[in-house]
């Protein structure tokens, strides 16, 4: 339930507060005195689009905030991890002036996502755009489920599991034919591969080898010289360190202090003869191989030639055969998938089959009681001679089920019961939504009455008729908090709270302001409403014949 709203810079609405109670809430004034614009930014607080262009002319954001009173946290605000205290939560919504808005709950961050999904939990709005909303077969079906208490979920989702499978198998059997002309493909290439039997980096490896082999002669001629400057002639380094040494002993003998010089020495020469061995190692392993060379030339070659087709290194022509294998499987196992996705998409249909029937089945029996339902309401809506008929249809399978929803109406006895968009006039139309709305509602706890905001929905009606739906509103507002804006008298007189909502001008400005009025005032409203401008003494005495019958029993 709506406890308190707050306006500010918002379309005419410079700065507005106001505070609403059980029962039937009733906004009237003058035509263009922003009684709608009050359901507009209401309608904010429940994820409406936000646009710019109501921010109020100088300002560079509108605000709107609301208190909600509610028995309990909503699934919406559990899952999102906000808790509800003392049975009230706050909403607002700022609109920037670059056309992008901020949500908040209970003063955390929130998505206009958020409070859509928290919208129904809190109220509904019901204007003369929703009305045209009813021609929609899709909102007839909805209505329907809601009056049945049908739930199509378990529907959806084994609709969205049998497409799945379904797309599946249709795409297996597409490219089943493409995939049997590549096997050839693929197994020609998997032996291919398999002939040269790669080994990663070994490319790297024969490339150092064949290196080798294409330089022995400078290599041996390399070696040989160091060998002989190392260990070799008569002037090596070998046979210099060798004197040194010996001279380094004599003077040892003869002054210790020249000890150390020997010991550095030593572990040089002993370098030297360690290196010169290995070179003449390295020199007895040279030796020219062209048979291997050759070979390796040849080796090269294979592999360059499996890089060129297959990847950039022999890991990736490695990876490529291991996902042509893999491809080869598939299609040696094509049929075994195929056959399993059959099955599962027969066994999915089956069940959406079996869910979609019930959900049928419960929509028909549910249909017949709720046209009588509706006529019954229509009646007391001055609509005594309407038939209504609700016709469920086979449709092609959806995530709503198999069903396609038409609401019939006959408004003069003789006539065939047609769609409601060829045979309903607006104010007909009016008191069918009411009507719908009144059956439809789900029933709520007194504790916790939902808010459902009317905006004129009254509009092309008058006399008996408007009296009829005025009685209708007081019956729902029993369950729940109504929120209406009208223009009739016969209406206002049933509110048990009105509200006038008046645009002035000041500071050469406009701005609307909402004022709950007192008896006396609420009776003046009404003979204004009877009256127009000038209000008679004859008006306020029909005024007050309107709401001493509005309090009468019906």
């Amino acid at each position: 339930m709506l406890v308190e709203l707050s306006i500010e810079n918002y379309a005419v609405i410079e700065s507005l507060r106001v505070r609403f109670h059980r029962g039937l809430n009733l906004l009237s004034g003058e035509t263009g005195s922003g009684k709608s614009i009050v359901v507009d930014a209401l309608g904010a607080l429940f994820g409406a689009r936000a646009s710019a262009e109501v921010i109020r002319a100088g300002a560079d954001r509108a605000r709107v905030s609301g208190i909600f009173e509610i028995a309990s946290t909503p699934p919406p605000l559990a899952e999102a991890g906000i808790a509800i205290e003392e049975n009230e939560v706050l909403i607002e919504r700022e609109i920037l002036a670059n056309g992008k808005s901020r949500a908040f709950i209970a003063n955390r961050p929130a998505t206009a996502a958020l409070l859509r999904e928290l919208a129904p939990y809190l109220g509904d709005i019901h204007g003369q755009h929703d009305q045209q909303q009813l021609f929609s077969s899709a909102v007839q079906r909805d209505l329907l489920d809601q009056f049945a208490a049908a739930d199509a979920s378990a529907a959806a989702g084994l609709f969205r599991q049998w497409r799945r499978a379904a797309s599946e198998l249709e795409q297996l059997e597409r490219s089943a034919q493409e995939r049997l002309r590549l096997a050839d493909l693929w197994s020609f290439q998997i032996k291919e591969i398999e002939s040269v039997s790669p080994r990663a980096g070994e490319d790297a490896e024969l490339d150092q080898e064949r290196r080798l082999l294409r330089n022995v002669v400078r290599l041996e001629e390399a070696a040989g010289a160091a060998y002989t400057a190392l260990y070799d002639a008569p002037e090596s380094a070998a046979a210099q360190l060798r004197a040194a040494i010996k001279r380094l002993e004599e003077i040892s003998r003869i002054d210790q202090s020249a000890a150390p010089l020997l010991a550095s020495l030593q572990p040089a020469a002993i370098a030297v003869e360690e290196a010169a061995h290995a070179l003449r190692s390295y020199l007895a392993r040279l030796e020219a191989d062209p048979a291997r060379l050759d070979a390796i030339e040849s080796r090269l070659a294979a592999l360059e030639k499996l890089k060129r087709k297959y990847g950039a290194t022999l890991q990736e022509v490695l990876a490529f055969e291991q996902r042509a294998r893999e491809d080869l499987r598939a299609v040696e196992t094509w049929s075994e998938q195929r056959e399993t996705l059959q099955k599962t998409a027969a066994s999915l249909a089956r069940q959406y089959q079996a869910a979609a029937e019930a959900l049928s089945a419960a929509r028909k029996d549910a249909a017949a009681r709720l046209a009588r339902r509706v006529e019954a309401e229509l009646a007391a809506l001055a609509m005594e001679k309407t038939r209504v008929e609700i016709r469920v249809s086979p449709a092609e399978w959806s995530e709503s089920g198999a069903d396609a929803v038409q609401f019939l109406i006959s408004p003069n006895p003789g006539e065939e019961p047609k769609p409601l968009e060829k045979i309903a006039s607006g104010g007909e139309l009016s008191r069918v939504a009411l009507a719908l709305k009144t059956c439809t509602a789900p029933p709520r706890a007194p504790e916790a009455p939902r808010t459902l905001v009317f905006d004129e929905v009254d509009a092309g009606i008058g006399g008996s008729a408007a009296e009829a739906v005025g009685r209708r509103l007081k019956k729902l507002a029993a369950s729940s908090q109504i929120l209406c804006v009208t223009h009739l008298p016969q209406i206002a007189g049933f509110a048990d709270h009105h509200y006038y909502v008046e645009k002035r001008t000041g500071k050469s400005r406009t701005y609307a302001t909402i004022e709950e009025l007192s008896p006396a005032q609420r009776t003046r409203e009404i003979g204004r409403m009877l009256s127009g401008e000038r209000v008679t003494p004859e008006a306020l005495k029909h005024a007050e014949q309107l709401m001493k019958l509005a309090a009468e029993p019906y």
